[in-house]
């Protein structure tokens, strides 16, 4: 196995399963975007930083065994999940990579369209990655992309301060690290001088009660990120008690409310 490149949250089993749940979360919003890009059986698309592969096996059941699905991932770990997933299932289709986006060759080339959610957000070079997934598509192929666009929109009502002074230290810590939370609003640039031309763009948000299916994903992360932060030495743990506090009260309160990040999906297609 090539070292290991690791994460913020880092790539154990836990991890694991809560990049499945939010996958669950948003996957019906990820197929109606890839029907609408036109991604269908036997089209070779990318997944560009695909994690332990919950997008990627979705689109190898579209791509069908006639297609090709090329995961490219900078985590080893997250790979040798990844094709463990695909060959129990049996899915020839899917080629996972150890690839890190920015500093390594993709070894992809006419691909149909490629696939990357919550990646250009935690990326140092943006502009390098888009350039490289451009030169991966023959002409005319399709990027589909969900970046966030406003992070200040994520909420919990009724209102807390310790959610906003949670928002507050989540986005410094974010950017501490090279990434940029709200990547999506500079993509209606990015993209036109990366060489595509924008089909769609639209904003998703959602709001979620106690027992809404989208309620596990904010949720979830506002219980664990806190006690990340106080685990790194970069809050007391006194603090991250106070923001969990607050998730757990709201899961007692049927009148509460969880607003999400607000996520900008954009289909753009190779000039």
């Amino acid at each position: 196995m090539s070292e290991e490149r690791n994460y913020l949250l880092g790539t154990h089993d836990a991890e694991v399963e809560r990049l499945g749940l939010q996958h669950g979360v948003w996957r019906p919003r990820v197929l109606d975007a890839w029907h609408r890009a036109g991604v269908t059986s036997g089209s070779t698309v990318i997944d560009a930083g695909a994690g332990p592969g919950w997008a990627s096996l979705d689109l190898a059941e579209i791509v069908g065994r006639g297609g090709r699905v090329h995961a490219l991932e900078r985590s080893a770990r997250f790979v040798d999940i990844l094709r463990h997933k695909a060959e129990s299932r049996g899915m020839e289709q899917v080629s996972a990579h150890t690839v890190d986006l920015v500093t390594d060759a993709l070894g992809v080339t006419g691909a149909d369209a490629f696939w990357m959610r919550w990646v250009l957000a935690f990326v140092s070079d943006p502009v390098a990655v888009l350039a490289k997934l451009h030169g991966a598509l023959r002409p005319g192929g399709v990027a589909v992309i969900h970046e966030y666009l406003d992070y200040g929109t994520f909420a919990v009502l009724p209102d807390s301060p310790a959610i906003e002074d949670f928002k507050r230290v989540v986005v410094d810590d974010w950017r501490a690290s090279g990434g940029e939370p709200d990547i999506g609003r500079t993509l209606p640039a990015l993209l036109p001088a990366a060489g595509f031309r924008i089909r769609s763009m639209q904003p998703l948000v959602e709001t979620a009660r106690k027992g809404d299916a989208i309620w596990q994903w904010p949720a979830s992360w506002g219980r664990n990120y806190p006690r990340f932060l106080a685990d790194a030495g970069k809050v007391d743990h006194a603090w991250a008690d106070r923001v969990i506090a607050v998730f757990d009260a709201a899961e007692a309160d049927p009148n509460a409310v969880l607003i999400t990040p607000m996520v900008l999906e954009v289909i753009a297609e190779k000039l």
